[in-house]
């Protein structure tokens, strides 16, 4: 390991936890807390509020170990006036906090302007990691001319863009983008995410995610039901942070309570537990970047079967699990009847663990992200 300076890094976020949306943006947080054992980190976060009478309301805390803030202004119908509102929280937040060294932004939207006015005012370098899958060369169409333009400006700003997947790097260089630009991946906890070896009687296929459109969740219990007239024996496990209601009806009308079971959303530990206890995670989404949850289900050493969408075929290859085309669900019969009844020849899940350990894990991206703070910070 190489020894580093301590620098002091505020990191900002357009998607960020917070009382609103417990789990956006859970990811950046994983990114600061990962840093944090390299470094001195802090975060800033800014986010409207309807129900709120004050104009600012100040939330600061320890998370983890790291200095939380989270500034909530008034929210209001006018857009302009939020993105000034937003701004001002910014700015009051900033004087709260020590000064950092360097900014470590995440997501290329009118909340980084943030980081530039600071880069122009006190010199403090910025580098933006990346994480929205609009940024994909398939999702262009549905990014407004003004939202291209401003992404364009903040990032020639930036010393470094720091994409999760070589996916979104390349949608980013095809809208114009020419800022040096490094992957650095979603990061998991390997402490937490662990294999257990003694599995129940039953196969289980697990499904965890927000339950949207996108995700399919339908069509993988519809999948499932199919499944179980040819091979009966399995269970699937499917939940997370969404509306159970239509999927709850549906197993109902088909009766396959027994075999398919629905659980609400779920604290980090939870899904690490349901993890462990499964034998396959199964991801049928639309399009996706770098799902934290299929790196966790490979450091849990079970393999998944996922769509070929985004960054997945970066992680899966024919050893860590079943890349199948989105919106084919032959293929997803296929894939779980295969990985069901042995028919794939899968890595044990040591290897599969060990994978993510030396790509993902804390230390890892921490080093990584040291790496190119330091170049940031020579330039």
């Amino acid at each position: 390991m190489s020894i580093h300076t301590r620098h002091k890094i505020l990191f900002i976020s357009s998607w960020f936890p917070n009382k609103l949306e417990p789990t956006n943006g859970n990811f950046v947080q994983r990114h600061a807390e990962a840093v944090s054992l390299l470094h001195d980190v802090e975060v800033l976060h800014a986010i409207g509020d309807f129900n709120q009478k004050e104009k600012f309301v100040f939330d600061d805390e320890m998370i983890n170990g790291i200095r939380t803030l989270i500034v909530y202004y008034k929210n209001s119908k006018n857009p302009l006036q939020n993105f000034l509102r937003r701004m001002k929280a910014y700015q009051l937040g900033f004087k709260k906090m020590q000064k950092p060294d360097l900014v470590h932004g995440n997501v290329l939207h009118n909340n980084m302007l943030f980081a530039v006015s600071l880069k122009r005012k006190y010199g403090i370098p910025f580098v933006i990691s990346e994480h929205w899958s609009v940024f994909q060369e398939q999702n262009h169409h549905k990014i407004s001319k003004s939202a291209r333009f401003l992404a364009k400006k903040i990032a020639e700003k930036a010393s470094f863009i720091l994409p999760v997947t070589e996916n979104l790097i390349s949608g980013l260089q095809k809208l114009g983008i020419n800022t040096p630009m490094k992957v650095v991946g979603n990061v998991v906890d390997t402490d937490l995410f662990l294999p257990k070896f003694e599995k129940s009687e039953k196969f289980t296929f697990l499904h965890i995610s927000n339950l949207i459109a996108l995700k399919n969740p339908e069509k993988i219990i519809k999948t499932a039901i199919d499944l179980h007239q040819i091979n009966a024996y399995f269970e699937l496990q499917i939940g997370g942070d969404g509306d159970l209601k239509p999927l709850q009806k549906m197993i109902h009308l088909n009766n396959a309570e027994s075999y398919i079971k629905t659980f609400g959303m779920l604290s980090l530990e939870q899904v690490s537990e349901k993890m462990k206890a499964a034998n396959c995670f199964v991801l049928f989404s639309d399009y996706e970047n770098q799902p934290c949850v299929i790196l966790e289900s490979l450091a849990s050493g079970i393999p998944a079967i996922a769509t070929k969408v985004g960054g997945i075929s970066e992680l899966l290859n024919e050893k860590r699990g079943v890349l199948i085309e989105k919106n084919d669900s032959h293929a997803l019969l296929e894939a779980m009847k295969n990985v069901l009844q042995k028919n794939v020849a899968l890595e044990s899940s040591e290897n599969l663990r060990k994978y993510v350990v030396e790509n993902f894990s804390k230390s890892v991206i921490a080093e990584k992200f040291s790496e190119i703070y330091k170049q940031a910070l020579m330039k």
